[in-house]
C-alpha cells in the first residue's frame, strides 16, 4: 500500500482503540480516520507549521466560546461578545496577519496625517467557500495621563480604516472609508472594524487586493503622539516586553464551506447522546485519538483529541 500515514508508528501504539487489532485493521482504521479529518479541514496533506507560529488568542477564545469551554473554566474571562451574527452563517473562522515586509506609511488626506497600509494574502481561502463577513482587529494600549497633555476632548482618538482602491502613487493613497471608531485613551482593549465589503470584493468578485489603510488621529494633539497607543506596526511605537505576535493587527474572516452546520454557540458541553438502535450485523466501536500521542498537537491546538467511531 503506497498510502503515506500521517500518524507515526510510535503514535499508533498509543491509540487505545487500536490495541489488540491486527496491523491491517489498524492501518485501515487510521487511514480512514486521516482521510476523514483532512477532508473535514479541507486539507490535502498534513500541515507542518513552524515552531514560532502563534495562534491568536482571539481565535482560541472564539473556540472556547463556541464549544462551551469558556463557561466551564473559572477565572478566565473573555473580554468580547461572541459574534453571533457573523458566526450564524459560518462554520469556518480564519485569521490572517499582514505581510510585514510590505507595510508602508502613506499620506492620507491632510498633510499632517499619516496612514499605514496593510496587505493581507487571502489566497488560502478556497474559491468555493462562501465568505459572509470579515473584521480587522487592532489593539490599543492605554496612555498614561502623566505623559500626555489632555485637552477638552478628554483624550479622544479616532481610528479610521479604509480600503485601498488603486496602487499607491508617489506616496498617495486612493481610498474608501470602511469603518471608523471614536475611542478614549485610558483603556487597553481590542477594537473591531467591519471590513466585509472590501474582503468580499477581493474574494467573491475577484477584484484586485491593494490592502487596507489604517489612520489614527488624536483630536487636538501634536503629531508626535498620534497613533502611539495603537499597535499597528512592529517597528512603530512598540513597548519593551510586549508580545507582538499576540497584539499585532489581525484580519478575521467568517465563511462556510458547505460541509457542516454554522457555528452555533453552545451554552455548555452537550451530554453524550444515546446511540440509535444498531444493526445486529454491525457494532459501533469507539476510536479516540489523542493528538499529543500521535504527534498532531503541533497543528491541531484544540481540542486535545478526536472521538471517531467505526462500525465493525
Amino acid at each position: 500500500n503506497n498510502h503515506a500515514s500521517l500518524i507515526p508508528e510510535e503514535g499508533k501504539k498509543k491509540v487505545p482503540g487500536l490495541q489488540g487489532r491486527s496491523a491491517t485493521q489498524s492501518h485501515e482504521l487510521l487511514r480512514d480516520f486521516e482521510a476523514t479529518l483532512l477532508h473535514m479541514f479541507g486539507l490535502k496533506r498534513r500541515p507542518r507549521p513552524s515552531r514560532s507560529t502563534a495562534v491568536p488568542q482571539y481565535l482560541l477564545d472564539l473556540y472556547r466560546l463556541q464549544s462551551g469551554e469558556a463557561e466551564e473554566a473559572e477565572g478566565q474571562d473573555i473580554a468580547f461578545e461572541y459574534p453571533e451574527r457573523a458566526a450564524s452563517r459560518a462554520n469556518t473562522v480564519r485569521g490572517f496577519h499582514h505581510e510585514e515586509h510590505m507595510e508602508r506609511v502613506h499620506e492620507l488626506g491632510a498633510a499632517e496625517s499619516t496612514s499605514l497600509r496593510f496587505l493581507f494574502n487571502l489566497s488560502s481561502i478556497p474559491e468555493d467557500e462562501l465568505l459572509s463577513s470579515a473584521e480587522l482587529r487592532l489593539y490599543r494600549h492605554q496612555i498614561n495621563e502623566d505623559n500626555v497633555t489632555l485637552s477638552a476632548d478628554h483624550g479622544l482618538h479616532r481610528i479610521n480604516v479604509y480600503e485601498v482602491l488603486k496602487p499607491p502613487r508617489q506616496g498617495q493613497l486612493i481610498t474608501q472609508l470602511l469603518d471608523t471608531r471614536l475611542v478614549r485613551h485610558n483603556t487597553s482593549s481590542w477594537e473591531s472594524f467591519d471590513v466585509s465589503p472590501a474582503v468580499l470584493r477581493w474574494t467573491r468578485e475577484g477584484l484586485p487586493n491593494y490592502g487596507l489603510a489604517v489612520e489614527v488621529l488624536h483630536l487636538n494633539q501634536t503629531p508626535r503622539h498620534q497613533g502611539r497607543h495603537v499597535r499597528v506596526s512592529r517597528s512603530l511605537h512598540q513597548e519593551p516586553g510586549e508580545d507582538w505576535e499576540q497584539i499585532r493587527p489581525l484580519l478575521v474572516t467568517f465563511s462556510h464551506d458547505g460541509k457542516g452546520h454554522p457555528l452555533i454557540r453552545r451554552s455548555k458541553r452537550s451530554p453524550k447522546q444515546r446511540g440509535r438502535k444498531r444493526n445486529r450485523n454491525c457494532r459501533r466501536h469507539s476510536l479516540y485519538v489523542d493528538f499529543s500521542d500521535v504527534g498532531w498537537n503541533d497543528w491541531i491546538v484544540a481540542p486535545p483529541g478526536y472521538q471517531a467511531y467505526y462500525c465493525h
